[in-house]
């Protein structure tokens, strides 16, 4: 007889800067014992900082400590507020069906309340989800089809119509170059003017 799991629930605050016209949301953060700093995409392996590194200062580095351990969470948070981008995840409480940070193993045991974190973003135009997981419990919430990978499709939350733009995956474990990625995110953040 296999050890009941434990539930884990969401390490992080939401972070919801009062103007953001962008929510980022992924699925869940990794185990603790992965973590860079404390806040989201902590995990050195993830190439999310990266990509916004690559895209606004084409300098794949930039949001990276000086001796290169760890993402600078103050640089991080200062420059997602200037840019009105809001961030949290899909799910508030899993169980980690192994011991990774992968989504395929990842049970929701609670999702996020989307409707809750969208009231406390008033100017809030477009959800960007940053892998599969998200994806299907956003598109599922809103009852609508996923767009393909680097696409979107329009959402409706009371009197606002919101784009959802579907993103790859910013982990290493996704297929994809880091440049061809940072591609699909320059996009969507063209498209929305930030």
């Amino acid at each position: 007889m296999n050890a009941p799991k434990d539930i884990e629930q969401h390490p992080l605050e939401p972070f919801l800067p009062p103007k953001a016209s962008l929510l980022m949301l992924g699925s869940f953060p990794p185990q603790r014992k992965r973590w860079s700093m404390d806040f989201f995409y902590p995990n050195l392996q993830n190439d999310m900082w990266r990509i916004f590194g690559y895209i606004f200062f084409n300098d794949k580095e930039h949001f990276l400590t000086e001796n290169k351990k760890a993402f600078d969470k103050e640089r991080l948070e200062t420059f997602l507020k200037e840019k009105g981008i809001a961030l949290y995840d899909t799910a508030t409480a899993v169980i980690r069906l192994q011991d990774n940070a992968s989504d395929k193993f990842l049970e929701v045991v609670e999702a996020t309340n989307i409707e809750i974190l969208l009231k406390q973003l008033p100017e809030c135009k477009a959800i960007i989800t940053t892998g599969q997981k998200a994806t299907d419990i956003i598109c599922e919430y809103f009852s609508v089809k996923q767009p393909a990978i680097g696409d979107k499709t329009e959402i409706s939350f009371h009197d606002r119509t919101l784009s959802l733009y579907r993103m790859p995956s910013s982990s290493r474990a996704y297929p994809l170059k880091l440049e061809k990625k940072a591609e699909l995110y320059r996009q969507a953040f063209n498209d929305l003017d930030i």
